[in-house]
């Protein structure tokens, strides 16, 4: 059985200390590809270079949107030229946060859209984060697949059916961490179950949310097995199901990553 961690933060300083160990370990738990994110441009080559120094470790580019204002907003062709790099096979985090409002609403959605250009331009798509956001996360999706389909994937679900539908019909992916497991969380399990089988993917967003049994502790890629865990219940599948079904949909929406010859 092998899973993905579809999202996850590998430069962040909680693992600066034991980094090989953090993926040796989601290697022992059948994690066998990782997608580290990019929050901002001036961490990019930091990423980069872990994606790099791991086989099966992959890495995007992006401004998050808490970080939007906190420089000139990103240009389209800026993250155009990074991704020519053989290991960037996604654009983000981008999207909108009007829960904490680190950044003016028109520059997150000025760099939002910079990144939708460059998903448009390269085919790659693009990684949205989004919350207390979900109409106006709605409206630029759908104004913007207007002008020329991208791709996409909204990451760490933790919205309203609404926006999972809406972002349905637009061609997207729906990504689930291990809030899913919290006790609070049966309205988006609920949801969970309306999401089509080939349209789920998994991840932890480590170092942040850790699943149960893990709660209140460091989040790291293995932990995707507890996800996986979930869903598989919520989807009736078995957890090998669950993973096969999850890894199949990352490589085809991250089409530019590849299989582990192993696997």
């Amino acid at each position: 059985m092998m899973l993905v961690d579809s999202h996850c933060h590998l430069n962040f300083p909680d693992f600066k200390d034991d980094l090989d160990a953090v993926v040796a370990r989601a290697r022992d738990a059948g994690v066998g590809v990782m997608q580290t994110i990019c929050t901002e441009m001036a961490e990019f080559e930091e990423v980069y270079a872990i994606a790099e120094r791991y086989e099966g470790v992959y890495c995007s580019v992006g401004v998050h949107p808490n970080e939007s204002g906190e420089q000139e907003v990103v240009s389209t062709e800026e993250l155009i030229v990074k991704t020519s790099r053989k290991k960037v096979i996604g654009l983000g985090e981008t999207g909108l946060d009007y829960y904490y409002e680190k950044a003016d609403r028109k520059l997150q959605k000025d760099s939002f859209l910079a990144h939708i250009a460059a998903a448009r331009e390269t085919g790659l798509p693009i990684i949205v984060h989004t919350r207390e956001a979900d109409e106006d996360t709605v409206s630029i999706l759908t104004e913007e697949m207007k002008k020329g389909s991208f791709t996409g994937v909204i990451h760490c679900f933790t919205s309203s059916r609404y926006l999972a539908e809406k972002c349905l019909e637009l061609g997207f992916y729906i990504s689930l961490s291990g809030i899913i497991s919290f006790k609070n969380a049966q309205a988006i399990r609920d949801v969970v179950k309306i999401v089509p089988q080939d349209r789920l993917l998994v991840e932890t967003d480590a170092p942040y949310l850790a699943p149960t049994p893990h709660r209140g502790k460091r989040n790291e890629p293995a932990y995707v097995i507890n996800t996986n865990k979930i869903v598989a219940e919520l989807k009736a599948l078995s957890e090998a199901e669950c993973a096969a079904i999850t890894t199949k949909n990352f490589f085809r929406l991250f089409n530019k990553a590849h299989m582990p010859e192993a696997a």
